[in-house]
């Protein structure tokens, strides 16, 4: 009582200073809790001491890039690590030189965790509604064993998607100019396709669970932002507030899955129990299939319940859905600030390939599009939207030291590679910062890749030490070589049956931190094909 009539005394002025004072403090226990990290080691934009600290954490959001670029140049490429801002209530990152790849890849989980590292960054044990379920790898293992041999099968349905998606966002357009954000175009065009891996036929085309499970990963990158702004120490309260929003559109989503799960769960089993009415049914390929199969394999009783099976698909829903829209946007903005002839000479490729008989596309015709995969690795080289990655966190407790030197990383350290600098070194890269859609493909056809009878390591997927838009390693994306068709089908649907208009010079790109802003309300000029 006494608290609540101290409350009603107080005048908003005083309780807005409290709350500013009370995060102020927050972040000041932070400060002192954090890691400390060998003095003598090399900094970009980043300054010891409390006030350091604050000033190089503000100046993070509008010079991180600059900072990346620089410390490549200056250390990365004499095998130097060095320390970059990596917000409030974090220790700086170590930024690794791509040197030392082959001695990350080295180290075992228990030195080093990329899941911890990835968990922390996306706060999931907020976002995703169940710390137990993120911090297990149950939903990745399941990827990892089924969604690489499914994909061949897997192709003609993805293509169906393709075009029923393509048609739902665009079946307006005739054979006059009309103008559609770019961002929004792919927004709508990825998640039905991208879901048909994830949860299967029909229910991939539900525009309420694709509108719910769209919120929920919007939701999930707003709320990481927002907690960058709060004390760590205040997480367990705040990000449980702000991920209210999730937990609404899961259930949201959640409504409209619930009978496929159950259907699903019902045939598995029954047909595993010799049930004459599924002695002929194959379940769809998809993950929920695979999240049942390996729950079944494992004996995960758990892992049966309809909730927990629609909970594990959120994490992949997030990874899926928006870095695709962002790399196909940025792609197709690539190819459109190009010479008209580049986008023809990747349509009469198309053309030359495309199957005869009206067919679907085969693994191997898509893998003959030397000029399409070209573009889009090559937007991926020009184009990244993240300055560093494959990111690790230091699990020893006594730490981890760094090869050649005498700098010992404390537990709770993060280390990340170089990947701004690395894509665009003028000693790896003739005109670095140009767009050349067809850099690889000239490369390949100057190697005589069709003559030797093998196909050499610079299509969209294939990753090096200076190349690694997907990862490297141990841990790189098990989902790549599905991102990979999914753009190759989407993309051939969209020239071979649209022509866009080009724009000229490239829109200027925008970092905020260490993050490319995507442009959302850029406008293309399409039309639909009058020939295919």
């Amino acid at each position: 009582m006494v608290f609540l009539e101290l409350l009603c005394a107080l005048s908003w002025p005083r309780l807005l200073g409290c709350a500013v004072l009370l995060i102020v403090a927050g972040f000041v226990v932070d400060y002192v809790m954090l890691p400390r990290l060998p003095t003598d080691m090399p900094c970009m934009g980043y300054s010891r001491g409390l006030w350091g600290h604050v000033k190089s954490n503000v100046l993070y959001f509008f010079h991180q890039k600059e900072w990346i670029d620089d410390g490549y140049f200056r250390y990365g490429k004499e095998g130097k690590p060095f320390l970059v801002p990596a917000g409030f209530s974090r220790p700086p990152d170590v930024v690794l030189p791509r040197s030392l790849l082959p001695w990350l890849q080295e180290q075992p989980e228990d030195m080093i965790d990329a899941h911890a590292a990835h968990n922390e960054i996306i706060y999931g044990d907020y976002n995703f509604l169940d710390p137990s379920l993120v911090r297990d790898t149950f939903g990745g293992r399941a990827v990892q064993r089924w969604l690489n041999r499914s994909l061949p099968g897997l192709l003609p349905a993805i293509e169906d998607e393709a075009r029923y998606a393509v048609e739902k966002k665009l079946g307006h357009v005739g054979t006059e100019w009309v103008e559609v954000k770019l961002w929004d175009l792919w927004l709508a065009i990825v998640p039905p396709v991208t879901n048909r891996i994830l949860v299967g036929p029909g229910i991939c085309r539900d525009r309420f669970y694709l509108e719910a499970v769209v919120a929920f990963t919007h939701s999930v990158l707003r709320n990481c932002v927002l907690l960058r702004f709060f004390p760590a120490v205040f997480h367990p309260v705040i990000g449980r507030l702000l991920c209210w929003t999730n937990l609404h559109h899961w259930r949201r989503a959640h409504q409209r899955l619930l009978p496929v799960i159950e259907a699903r769960l019902e045939g598995i089993q029954g047909k595993a129990r010799g049930d004459d009415r599924f002695r002929d049914w194959q379940p769809p390929e998809d993950l929920v299939t695979w999240l049942i199969r390996l729950a079944l394999e494992e004996g995960r009783s758990e892992e049966l319940q309809p909730v927990v099976i629609s909970k594990r698909l959120l994490p992949l829903e997030f990874a899926s859905i928006d870095t695709t829209v962002l790399t196909s946007q940025l792609w197709m903005l690539d190819l459109l600030s190009s010479p008209p002839d580049v986008i023809d000479a990747i349509t009469d490729e198309l053309r030359a390939h495309r199957p005869k008989d009206g067919s679907h596309w085969s693994k191997e015709a898509l893998l003959s599009l030397v000029r399409l995969d070209s573009s889009v690795r090559e937007s991926q080289r020009l184009s990244n939207f993240h300055t560093t990655l494959i990111e690790r966190v230091v699990m020893s407790p006594t730490g981890l030291r760094i090869p050649g030197s005498n700098w010992i990383l404390p537990k709770g350290v993060h280390l990340t590679v170089n990947l701004q600098g690395s894509h665009h070194d003028p000693d790896i890269y003739k005109d670095a910062d140009a767009y050349d859609a067809f850099r690889f493909a000239l490369i390949r056809q100057g190697r005589k890749e069709g003559a030797c009878g093998v196909r050499l390591p610079l299509g969209m997927v294939s990753m090096n030490d200076h190349h690694f838009p997907f990862g490297h390693g141990r841990f790189i994306c098990p989902g790549r070589f599905f991102v990979a068709h999914e753009l190759r089908l989407l993309g051939c649907y969209l020239l071979l049956n649209y022509e866009f208009r080009t724009v000229g010079e490239r829109p200027r790109k925008r970092w905020i931190g260490s993050g490319m802003v995507p442009h959302f309300g850029l406008r293309v000029k399409l039309r639909r094909r009058q020939v295919a």
